[in-house]
């Protein structure tokens, strides 16, 4: 007994062909993917940043912007506020920061010896600092208080120790401050 022939199942055909589109699909965009990321990474590897600042380490306290004069907060002629710091082994300097209110604040930080890393907790600033490199990372801060600043690179058997704070006040006060001292800090 032979059986009748039926004709093909339609309804198998055409979630067959679906199939085939959805995987041709898939594997296109993962490729897609993969090319996107490999280019990124080739030309962000070719390409080097826009500007890159250096200093030199051997000499940060004796000559330029990091001598121990220029370290700490400054009130720039309009009106922002220019951090800057040294990060070593195993402190920051200056130790405490201090920075007003709703202001336009930038971080210029360097490190003297190893790299070492620039967290200030409950924010997004987050660097790290390069012997011969200077970080540049700018912000503001709405509400005053009080934050840590550990460092978040492994710098050495003292690393643990290695904190600084950042007080941020109200701005009338700061602007006080700054009438009477180039250099801020709340270093007592």
């Amino acid at each position: 007994m032979t059986e009748p022939d039926h004709p093909p199942d339609e309804g198998a055909a055409r979630a067959a062909s679906a199939e085939r589109r959805w995987a041709i699909a898939s594997v296109a965009l993962v490729a897609l993917l993969l090319f996107m990321a490999g280019y990124a990474g080739i030309h962000q590897a070719t390409m080097p940043q826009a500007h890159v600042e250096t200093a030199d380490p051997r000499r940060l306290h004796l000559a330029g912007e990091f001598v121990e004069g220029n370290l700490g907060s400054a009130l720039e002629a309009d009106g922002s506020v220019t951090v800057r710091a040294i990060g070593q082994q195993y402190s920051f300097t200056p130790q405490c920061i201090v920075i007003p209110t709703g202001t336009p604040v930038t971080f210029r930080a360097t490190s003297a010896d190893v790299v070492h890393g620039f967290l200030i907790d409950g924010t997004t600033v987050n660097t790290m600092l390069i012997p011969g490199y200077i970080s540049t990372v700018p912000t503001r801060f709405e509400t005053p208080g009080e934050r840590h600043m550990p460092c978040h690179e492994f710098c050495g058997t003292g690393h643990e120790g290695m904190w600084g704070r950042l007080k941020v006040i109200d701005k009338a006060d700061f602007l006080l401050m700054a009438t009477k001292q180039r250099r801020l800090s709340c270093v007592e």
